[in-house]
């Protein structure tokens, strides 16, 4: 994140905007509704900043740019067609401590200004960090056909009873759940529908009802979560919905930022990934940290990479929810084996080539690797591995000394949907060497059959498709 978000409380504090066009119209309309005592400074306004100067009754100056001009200011802005007097307000106003805006110059910028969605007092700030206007007024576009104007109102509705609601349920828990049912439900579509009486009337008597449990701790839950392989494209609308409603998230190591950005910020985050060798935090711990957390009343995020039922116990970790009375619900996730074979451009079932795929881990346990050769080794079948790089030596050799064509085509997917993400192809003989050589590191997932020669076709992800 290259800059920080924030939104300025400027009512009745100074502020100045320097130039006469059009770019000085847009921000010295944006300072007028957000009530800045605001001065224009240019020696001629075109048509729109004399529209806004009028309608907002801002002040007007048409000498020269001094120091007094940016004195007491909060934010000063620079749209002026001449850069010396852009240049001029900056030094000013650097030498006085405050922030300043230059327009299409952002060098000379300390913040930017973000295209907004006004559903005021909601209001939506799109920001590309001024690499992409384009796009972020595409997304502004979007969000304006997308967000009815409405939004506005249940917000303010919402602003007038917040210190009622704060003041009849103490629990914190049970007060976000409260909001939570009157933002999406009932309450909302009366208000939505133009009919507040009802949306009072209705609101008052969730109040009077959640008063009177007031000091309940509400039941706790836990969302077992499947992430996919990495990109957060993949995950689905039911994880995103039950990713914002979580108090507390636990999360493994192959959880990337990118889909953990997505987790309500307010929510605790903790971490208990395993690698190899290094169960940092171990299963049983796990599981005894999901029923202490949910008996506590909150809301627990498992996160777990891929699917939660394919190679990461999941199913061990809801059978002792199971066991302990406490609710849950699972949200599968693409697994790996599907998400980075088909960002690889390896279908893992073909007419020509495969008519089904098996699933397998080589993690080895105790130095063995128990895999049943003669099921793996069979004529017109994909095999994926997951959990096989540190044995792929193993691996190999193993399909080799039990039959295989040592010129059976195989691939390592290393980072697969990820950013970075890189594919090696070669056989059964070369796989290792050629593994070896590039330096391929976890998260890895290998592929075995003839469908690997599909790639030089199919692969889309590493030519940039994906945009």
């Amino acid at each position: 994140m290259d800059h920080l978000p924030i939104f300025l409380n400027v009512k009745g504090q100074r502020a100045l905007v320097v130039g006469g066009g059009t770019l000085a119209a847009r921000k010295a309309d944006l300072l007028a509704r957000a009530g800045c005592d605001l001065t224009v400074l240019t020696p001629e306004m075109n048509d729109d900043l004399a529209r806004v100067v009028a309608e907002f009754g801002i002040n007007h100056k048409s000498g020269d740019l001094s120091a007094d001009d940016v004195h007491g200011c909060v934010i000063v802005f620079g749209a002026s067609a001449d850069p010396d007097m852009n240049l001029k307000l900056h030094s000013l106003a650097t030498a006085a401590g405050i922030l300043v805006n230059i327009s299409d110059t952002t060098d000379l910028c300390d913040f930017i200004m973000p295209a907004i969605v006004d559903r005021s007092p909601l209001l939506i700030s799109i920001s590309s960090g001024g690499t992409t206007p384009l796009l972020t007024r595409m997304l502004k576009a979007r969000f304006e056909t997308t967000i009815p104007a409405a939004y506005g109102r249940l917000a303010e509705f919402a602003g007038s009873y917040r210190d009622r609601v704060k003041g009849a349920i103490s629990n914190m828990a049970r007060r976000r759940r409260f909001w939570e049912t009157m933002i999406a439900g009932p309450v909302a579509e009366h208000l939505f529908s133009g009919q507040e009486d009802e949306a009072t009337a209705l609101m008052d008597k969730l109040l009077e009802d959640a008063a009177v449990d007031g000091g309940e701790v509400a039941a706790g839950e836990v969302y077992l979560v499947g992430t996919g392989p990495g990109d957060p494209d993949l995950l689905t609308f039911r994880a995103l919905r039950l990713m914002q409603q979580a108090d507390v998230v636990l999360y493994d190591r192959l959880i990337g930022d990118g889909i953990l950005n997505l987790v309500r910020r307010d929510a605790s985050r903790i971490y208990v990934g395993k690698m190899k060798n290094d169960h940092s935090v171990p299963q049983e711990e796990i599981s005894e940290m999901l029923i202490r957390l949910a008996r506590e009343g909150k809301r627990v995020l498992r996160l777990k990479g891929g699917d939660p039922f394919v190679f990461g116990r999941g199913g061990e970790e809801i059978a002792t929810l199971a066991e302990n009375g406490v609710n849950f619900q699972v949200i599968p996730g693409v697994t790996a084996a599907n998400g980075c074979a088909a960002y690889a451009g390896i279908p893992l079932t073909h007419r020509d080539h495969a008519q089904g795929y098996i699933v397998v881990t080589g993690h080895e346990k105790d130095g063995d690797l128990n895999l049943n050769w003669d099921s793996l080794i069979q004529p017109r079948q994909t095999v994926v591995i997951y959990m096989g790089l540190t044995s792929l030596g193993t691996i190999t050799e193993g399909f080799l000394s039990h039959g295989a064509d040592r010129e059976t085509p195989a691939a390592v997917v290393e980072n697969g949907t990820r950013v970075g993400q890189r594919v090696i192809t070669g056989t059964l003989e070369s796989l290792l060497e050629k593994s070896t050589a590039a330096a391929i590191e976890s998260p890895a997932l290998i592929i075995i059959g003839s469908v690997v020669t599909l790639r030089d076709k199919l692969a889309w992800f590493e030519r940039g498709d994906e945009a």
